[in-house]
């Protein structure tokens, strides 16, 4: 950007001299009474602006009483939303500034620094080491003016000191000329005018503390665009050693996608970002949570843990990034509980069995239906993935459970209908979407045993919703061919007719059969059905 010249503001000006630092204080410009205030200029004034508060300046005094309040966290979701508000009585920086006209809000944005304009010579208006005035446009419209020293600047930060350099070289060494630096398009100027700040602090960490996690990631951007390594390290520092909540973290996360940082200092925190590829591809860490929770005895752990691992793997992102892995983790660790279920089985129905099992020594059907809630848990993981179509077919295979279930005793052989009504119940909702074959082979196998089990299910329902069963069970039996719900309706009739409310009532989807199999073929002339057999 071509170098432009302004016109410092002349004003009544008292001096306070501290730690070689002279303040000027300007009264503003304006008819109502004003507290003395810093070098700001907006286009549009925003009526009845509250003061904002004031932040606290440790290499600046003043005779006056000052507050040195802690700066608020931003509350809008902007990257880089403002520290806070410059006050309007107190001087913002540890250098020499003009007076403003007034001082709006300004407007929230991330912080970048445009290419600056070339330094540009002025006489001097005063002594005492001020011989920078940088000036910051704010890309809203604010201005913001600092005169500073040269020698700070220059030990502090890589792109002014080669500007300052390029000024002195062209100028003789400077000599009592003023050297002006323009920054155009600041996004936000409070966080680069607090940034400039740092550069005046010994302990730079301890301010950042004061500021809190948000800010600082500000403030580190703003230190890497103008090369402000001690800013950088020190935030670097500050932000590796504090926790950050979930927006801090993808905000950090954002920032180091953009920008380079220097890999020894920066380790530590791309190390609480990313995990090593030669860690990730050593552990699959979906399938040792399933097996540890399956294979958990503590049954109060147990289910805090499947809550908490359900939540965690039915995640969208979870979903779409490891579908193929978690799918194949949850058949596996699905396939050995419907084995080690078998096993149960048999030592439970075979001839002088035990009471109690003989690994964990708990009774036979109390480990049943640990195994039989473990299946469950991976059932509705699965459904959540929408990739249950496979364990339909799975489970209408298991004809030794099945053959088990007709000798078994009524208080564990109900325990695999829990698993039946689960698949009945998602296929009637539409949580499963499979084949004819599919449904037609799940209800072939498993119908009969269920008829037996309801009443057993209704006394012990274990979170079951008895009339949402009943209600989906109707559903999924209509998505049959024709001929075969004739087949199944006819054994649910007979069923209901001597064991009455011990069997589901599906009379509403036996009418609906009904109407579309009979009234409706009668006139069309389609099919018959044999009404004796």
């Amino acid at each position: 950007m071509d170098p432009t010249t302004n016109t410092t503001h002349h004003c009544s000006s008292n001096n306070n001299n501290n730690n070689h630092h002279r303040i000027r204080l300007c009264k503003p410009h304006t008819s109502s009474p004003q507290s003395w205030c810093c070098s700001l200029k907006f286009k549009n004034k925003i009526k009845n602006t509250k003061p904002p508060p004031e932040i606290p300046d440790s290499s600046t005094h003043f005779t006056s009483e000052l507050k040195t309040p802690i700066l608020p966290k931003p509350i809008s979701k902007t990257p880089f939303s403002i520290v806070g508000r410059i006050p309007n009585r107190r001087i913002l920086s540890p250098g020499r500034v003009s007076p403003i006209d007034s001082l709006p809000d300004i407007a929230p944005a991330a912080v970048s620094v445009p290419a600056m304009s070339p330094p540009v010579a002025e006489e001097s208006g005063g002594g005492d080491g001020f011989d920078v005035r940088l000036k910051l446009k704010g890309k809203k419209g604010g201005r913001l003016g600092l005169e500073l020293n040269s020698r700070v600047l220059r030990e502090n930060s890589d792109v002014f000191g080669e500007l300052i350099e390029d000024f002195k070289r062209r100028n003789d060494g400077g000599g009592c000329c003023l050297c002006r630096i323009e920054v155009p398009e600041v996004k936000n100027l409070a966080v680069f005018r607090l940034t400039i700040e740092l550069m005046f602090e010994e302990d730079i960490v301890r301010r950042l503390v004061e500021f809190g996690v948000y800010r600082a990631i500000d403030v580190l951007e703003v230190s890497a665009s103008i090369k402000f390594r001690k800013g950088v390290s020190s935030c670097l520092k500050y932000l590796e050693a504090v926790p950050w909540n979930e927006h801090e973290e993808e905000k950090i996360r954002k920032l180091f996608t953009r920008l380079r940082f220097d890999e020894t200092s920066a380790q530590e925190i791309l190390c609480r970002l990313h995990l090593p590829d030669s860690v990730r591809s050593q552990q699959h860490l979906p399938s040792r949570l399933l097996w540890s929770i399956t294979s958990c005895e503590n049954t109060r752990a147990r289910n805090e843990l499947k809550s908490l691992v359900k939540g965690l793997l039915c995640r969208p992102s979870v979903c779409e990034k490891d579908n193929l892995d978690i799918k194949e983790d949850l058949y596996s660790v699905s396939r050995c509980c419907i084995s080690s279920l078998i096993t149960l089985f048999e030592d439970s129905t075979s001839p002088g069995s035990p009471t109690r099992n003989k690994g964990s020594g708990r009774p036979s059907a109390e480990t049943i239906s640990w195994q039989v809630d473990n299946i469950t848990w991976l059932l509705e993981i699965l459904l959540e993935h929408q990739m249950a179509e496979e364990f339909v077919d799975m489970w209408a295979d298991q004809k030794e459970l099945i053959r088990m279930h007709g000798i078994a005793s009524p208080l564990i052989r109900y325990e695999l209908s829990r698993i039946s009504a689960l698949l009945f119940t998602a296929m009637g909702t539409r949580r499963i979407h499979c084949g004819t074959r599919s449904r037609s082979g799940v209800f072939h196998s498993w119908f009969g045993p269920f008829l037996l089990d309801f009443g057993w299910i209704q006394r012990c329902r274990k979170g079951i919703d008895v009339r949402q069963l009943e209600e989906a069970m109707g559903q999924a039996l209509l998505t049959l061919p024709l001929e075969e719900q004739y087949g199944l309706f006819m054994e649910w009739f007979t069923c209901f007719s001597r064991n009455g409310t011990e069997c589901p009532n599906l009379s509403n989807a036996f009418q609906v059969w009904w109407r579309r199999a009979f009234l409706r073929d009668s006139r069309n002339s389609c099919y018959r059905f044999p009404l004796s057999e």
